[in-house]
Parts: structure tokens; sequence; C-alpha cells
């Protein structure tokens, strides 16, 4: 095998997927490399969809800014000049049926400064946050919840970190790893020191109500994220890989030195054989690819739950009326309503308004961990609940839409229980030419995710160029 003449194959054509590919044909443009996505489309949990005449995510939205791999991605694709930025507008959260302002200056919820979240605690849970409880060192692993709870008091992580955990993870904070989910307040469980010294030595206070300066910590892409995807597939065709949609990996088998794929419907299979792949789909079938190839490690991909949500898309007449004040709220699961947040996309996303001055459009996400109960509704019942939760929340009813859209991710969202870096540690290479990518592993966001194609591709760049050298 030489690296002119070696067939690479991806399975799954998420964001994951296609910045393996773009990596491995960016590293070695002789690579033979083929795509297969069981869907109709590419682009995973990054999708658009037509909206009432407009062109709306209905997937993730957005990418964070203070990891380089997005907007590194952005520019060597060409779609730097493309990326756009949230505009400079509060987010709340919702405390006793009341929107309040997110405060600034928290890690993850933790704040460097108590002053900062009053009038979101009580005084007696003020104090409590105050009088902070130095538990002794942590060994190993702990839930994000459990810790917060001992150091700081339940209502911080009920009013503070769980909401924007549940935003990120759909999970819940008593359950989710602390070393995956915050990794930086990992070190204070780890040496049994302060947790609110070193929010304040990471996160300094901000009680000024202004982050003009600040740079910002969300992009997109003008036309929506979900646009990525399409554009990444259509460069990586024209540097000669096959993306081949609709075709369910049903099989991955090892015959004489070689992988062989096997896909599509039950009644037609078509085989591949690759000397190489990244399987870059989620745990579930990860797992059920490897359960004869690597034992072990589809046997620890297997214990990865995840939780499943929707997202309702709501288009308006006109502008975004006054009550849409801010780019949304977070819902934290005290509160009893159904939606767990609302982003008034119209006020947050400046290309959006401009592209549409004459329509209002804002999201409502729907569904924690093990309460897939909210998703049993129908998609009708789901728009109803959105809308009377809104009505609770802004204090008056909105206009009837004039389009809405229900998109439901089954499953979507992997959950890093407590010990999750230990599970999949040793993951990434469970054979000597198979290599794992995606958010299952080490990260949900966008640009953990490219960063775990790279990865990938790079343990099959070492294995093509091994075969080449001993072929020489």
């Amino acid at each position: 095998m030489s690296s002119m003449t070696a067939h690479v194959g991806v399975v799954g054509a998420g964001i994951a997927g296609l910045a393996a590919a773009w990596h491995l044909v960016r590293s070695e443009p002789d690579l033979h490399v083929t795509i297969l996505e069981g869907s109709s489309r590419v682009g995973g949990k990054l999708r658009v969809e037509d909206v009432g005449g407009l062109t709306l995510d209905v997937g993730a939205e957005a990418f964070l800014t203070f990891r380089p791999e997005g907007l590194q991605l952005m520019d060597e694709i060409g779609l730097a000049d493309q990326v756009a930025h949230p505009a400079r507008v509060p987010a709340s959260v919702v405390i006793d049926g009341t929107r309040r302002p997110m405060p600034r200056g928290t890690l993850m919820g933790v704040p460097s400064d108590p002053e900062t979240v009053r009038g979101l605690l009580t005084e007696t849970e003020l104090e409590r946050l105050r009088a902070e409880v130095l538990t002794p060192p942590v060994e190993g692993d702990i839930a994000v919840g459990t810790f917060i709870d001992a150091r700081l008091g339940s209502a911080v992580t009920d009013k503070l970190v769980e909401p924007l955990l549940a935003g990120v993870y759909a999970g819940d904070s008593r359950n989710l790893s602390l070393g995956m989910a915050v990794p930086q307040l990992a070190k204070a469980a780890r040496e049994g020191t302060s947790v609110l010294a070193l929010s304040r030595s990471l996160v300094p206070a901000d009680r000024s109500g202004k982050d003009s300066d600040r740079p910002p910590v969300f992009a997109t892409v003008i036309g929506g994220l979900g646009t990525l995807p399409a554009f990444l597939a259509d460069r990586l065709v024209g540097l000669g890989v096959e993306v081949r949609t609709g075709a369910v990996v049903r099989g991955l088998e090892r015959r004489g030195g070689r992988l062989v794929v096997s896909s599509g419907p039950t009644t037609d299979v078509h085989q591949d054989v690759f000397d190489a792949v990244v399987l870059a789909t989620p745990a579930a079938p990860t797992a059920r690819l490897l359960q004869e190839l690597a034992p072990d490690a589809a046997s620890r991909l297997a214990r990865i739950e995840s939780a499943s949500m929707a997202i309702v898309t709501l288009v308006l007449d006109g502008p975004p009326p006054d009550v849409l004040d801010g780019s949304g709220f977070l819902v934290p699961p005290t509160e009893r309503l159904t939606i767990k947040a609302s982003t008034f996309s119209t006020v947050k996303w400046p290309w959006l308004a401009a592209a549409h001055p004459d329509r209002t459009v804002l999201r409502a996400s729907l569904g924690r961990h093990r309460e897939e109960a909210t998703l049993h509704r129908s998609d009708d019942e789901l728009v109803e609940v959105s809308l009377a939760d809104l009505t609770t929340v802004l204090g008056r009813s909105l206009p009837t839409p004039l389009a809405v859209h229900v998109q439901r991710w089954g499953g979507g969202l992997p959950q890093y229980a407590v010990g999750h870096r230990e599970l999949v540690s040793g993951l990434v290479e469970p054979a000597a030419d198979v290599a794992l990518a995606g958010a299952a592993l080490s990260g949900v966001g966008i640009p953990a995710c490219i960063a775990s194609g790279r990865r990938a591709a790079e343990v099959i760049l070492t294995r093509v160029q091994e075969g080449a050298a001993g072929l020489g």
C-alpha cells in the first residue's frame, strides 16, 4: 500500500467525518477517500430547513471561538468572509417565573464574585455560596452537580449551573462528569482548593454590565451554520473525494489485511474495500460496527448514553416585538416549564435581521436526558407547549406564527457520565487501521468535533505512511 493507492473510508458525514476527510486529502492529495453517509444529506446535527420561505438553522446554530478549530476550518475552506457574530445583547435566566439578567463573570455558572448573582439567589442561598465548604481532594472524577452542591450549595447548581449545562448537553449536572463538562473546575476538585478563587482567577468578575471590549464568544455562518456541511462537501468533491449519501453502513470486517464495509439496503448490499477507515458515527452505531473487530472498544462505547431533544422554530410576521429584548433565556429544571431554553434568533443574529427585516424568528428547545416523555408529544403539541411556555415567561402572548418547524434529534447528544474520560481513553485507535471521531469521545461542540476528526485523520495518515514505507 502506498499513499497514492491507499483507499480510506470515512463512515459518517457529520462535521467530524467531513473534517477528517478534509484533513486527509489536504495532507495527502493522492489519497482515495470515500465518505459513506446513511442519511440523505451531509451535516449530522448541522442542518437548515425552509421555514416559511426562510432558510433557517434547525440544529446547532453557533460554535465557540475560544477554541481555534472552527475559525481555522472556515479559513481553510474559504468561508472566513462569511463568519458572523451575535449581537451584543444580554441573555437571561428564568428564576421564580421571571427573566433575570444572566450574570457575567461566571465559569459555567460558578461566579467569580458572589455579588454578581445577587437577585438570582435568596439571601440564605447567597450566604451559603459565600461560605464555600472546602471538601477533601477528589480522587478520580465526580459529577458536576454533586461537587457544586457540596462546595457552594444546591441552589447554585439548580439555578446557575444546571441551565447552562442543559443547554450544552441536555443532561443532568448531577450525572455529568466534572472532568469532561467543566474541566477547568476539576483542578479545585483534585486539590481540594477553592472553586470561587479558581473561577475568579479564570473569569474576572464584571459588574459593569458592559461587554463591548470582549471578543465574541460565538460565531456562525451567514445563511446559517447548517449550510457549512454542504459547502465543505462540495469542496471535498472538488478534491476528488467521493461522498455517498443514503449508504447505511451495516457491517465492518477484516479480510486479507484490508477492511470491508457493507452498506445500503439489506436487499442490495454494497461492499467497499478500504485500507483504513474512520468511524465518525454516534457511540451506539460505532459500537455495533466494532463488535467483532474490536470487542473491548465496542463494549465501552455501548455504555455511553445519549439524550434526545427537539427544536421548535417559529416565524412571526413583522420585526421583533419589544418583549423580545435580548438574545433569549435559559430555564432551570426547577421552574417546571417544558422548554429548557429559547433563542430570539432575529435579535441575536444581525445577519438574520438584515436578511429578513419583516420577520421575527425564535426557537425553543425541549428535552433532557432521561426525560423522553417530553418528546412523546406530537409536533403540534410541542409547538403548543412551546408557545404556552413562552407566554408564561414573557408575560404576554406572541402573535400567531406564520410558519413553524419541529426538528427532533433522537439520541443527538452523548452524555459524559462520571469516568467518561477513562472510559474512552485509547478508543481513538481501536485497531491499527481504524480510527474514531465524533462527539461521543471528547466534546460536543463544533470545534471539538473538528479536532476529533483531525486526530482520527492523523491516525490514518500514520497508518498509510507506514504502509507505504513498508513497500519501499
